[in-house]
C-alpha cells in the first residue's frame, strides 16, 4: 500500500535530516515539517479515509508506532545536541577566573540621610520617635496653634482622608502626642514622611522631614541657635556658617529662617568664575525653619506657660540630601535608576 511505504518511508528520510541538522534551531525546523500539526505525517494521516474500513486500523496502529519512533530520533538528537553545547561551555570555563560578584544593595539616599540626621541629634540628647501618617485635625492643626479658620492651613495644601483626618502635613503633630504623653524635660525628634496637594520641579507630594522639640524650664533662643548651629556644623563640615532670619509661623514665636554658607561655591557666591546656581550669587542657602514654642501650644497640651519653654525646629530630608551631595533635581530621588542609587551603596 501507498500509504504504508510512505509512513515506513520517513523514518530514513528523518534520520538522514537529523545527522544533517547542527543546532537546534535546524531541528525545530524538522520537528515542525514531521511531526507538526500540517507536517508530513498529519498529511499521510489525513488520507486514512481513502482506504477500505478492514485496513484502517493496521495503518492506524503503524501511524503510532512512526510517531513514536520520530519522537525517540528527535530527542536522541536534541539531548545530543544539549549535551554537545554544555560540553563546549565547560571547556571554555576557567576555574582560575575571578566570578562575577553579586550586585550589592543599599539603604535609599533619603533613607541614609534621615538616619545620618537622626544620629547627630542623638548625640545631642534627642529621643527618636514616630506616629501614624494618617493624622487626626487636632494633632495635624489644633493642637499646634492652627484652629480652623486660621489661614496658615492654606499654606499645607492638605490631602483629606475624610472629615477631620488628614494624610499629615509635616511630622509636628509628633510634638503634640509627645507632650501630652511625657512631663517636661523632653527632647524629641521626628523623622518621617509627609504629604501634600504640591507637584512641581522642586515639590512632591510626598516627602520626608525632620521635626525637633525641646521642653524645659528657661530654653531660649540662644539654646536653639546653638543646638541648630552644632547641628548644621555636624552635617555639612565645621567651617559652615548659619545665620537666622525673622519669619513666621503659626505654632513658633518668635519664629526664624535658618540659611548656611553655600556648600557649591563654600559661600563666595560664584563659582569657577560663574554666578553659583545653587545659592544664586548670594552665597547663603535656606535650611529649615524654627522658633520658640508658641504658648497657646503649651496650653492645648496641659503645659504650663509660666512654667516651661521650648523651641521646635523642621527640616526637609531631600533638601539636605541634594545639598550634602550635590543633587541638582528631585526627581533623581523617586526615578529608581539602579546608576543612582548604586552611588550611595
Amino acid at each position: 500500500m501507498d500509504l504504508v511505504k510512505e509512513l515506513e518511508g520517513l523514518i530514513p528520510e528523518l534520520e538522514e535530516g537529523l545527522n544533517q541538522s547542527s543546532d537546534l534551531q535546524g531541528l525545530e525546523a524538522l520537528r515542525v515539517d514531521f511531526l507538526g500539526r500540517k507536517g508530513r505525517l498529519a498529511k499521510i494521516m489525513a488520507r486514512l479515509p481513502e482506504l477500505p474500513a478492514a485496513e484502517r486500523p493496521q495503518l492506524g496502529q503503524l501511524a503510532n508506532t512512526v510517531k513514536q519512533r520520530l519522537t525517540e530520533l528527535f530527542d536522541a538528537r536534541k539531548n545530543a545536541l544539549d549535551a554537545a553545547r554544555e560540553a563546549a561551555l565547560v571547556a571554555r570555563f576557567d576555574a582560575g577566573m575571578p566570578g562575577n560578584m553579586p550586585w550589592k544593595g543599599s539603604l535609599h539616599v533619603v533613607t541614609q540621610v534621615m538616619e545620618e540626621l537622626c544620629a547627630t541629634f542623638r548625640t545631642l540628647g534627642y529621643d527618636v520617635v514616630s506616629g501614624p501618617e494618617v493624622e487626626t485635625d487636632f494633632y495635624n492643626f489644633e493642637a499646634l496653634n492652627l484652629p480652623a479658620d486660621h489661614p496658615a492651613r492654606d499654606m499645607q495644601d492638605t490631602l483629606y482622608i475624610q472629615d477631620k483626618i488628614v494624610l499629615r502635613t509635616h511630622t509636628s503633630p509628633m510634638q503634640a502626642r509627645t507632650m501630652l504623653s511625657r512631663k517636661p524635660p523632653l527632647a524629641v525628634v521626628a523623622p518621617g514622611r509627609v504629604y501634600r496637594r504640591d507637584s512641581d520641579l522642586t515639590h512632591t507630594p510626598m516627602f520626608h522631614q525632620v521635626e525637633g522639640l525641646m521642653v524645659d524650664k528657661h530654653v531660649s533662643m540662644a539654646d536653639l541657635r546653638g543646638t541648630l548651629t552644632a547641628f548644621m556644623r555636624a552635617v555639612f563640615g565645621p567651617q559652615t556658617r548659619v545665620r537666622f532670619r525673622p519669619s513666621f509661623f503659626p505654632f513658633t514665636e518668635p519664629s526664624a529662617e535658618v540659611d548656611i554658607s553655600c556648600v557649591m561655591c563654600g559661600g563666595k557666591g560664584h563659582a569657577h568664575g560663574e554666578t553659583c546656581r545653587v545659592c544664586k550669587g548670594t552665597g547663603w542657602v535656606e535650611i529649615l525653619g524654627c522658633g520658640m514654642v508658641d504658648p497657646n501650644v503649651f496650653v492645648h497640651v496641659g503645659y504650663d506657660p509660666e512654667e516651661v519653654t521650648g523651641f521646635a525646629f523642621g527640616l526637609g530630608v531631600e533638601r539636605i540630601a541634594m545639598l550634602k551631595y550635590g543633587i541638582g533635581d528631585l526627581r533623581m530621588f523617586f526615578e529608581n535608576d539602579v546608576r543612582f542609587l548604586a552611588q550611595f551603596a
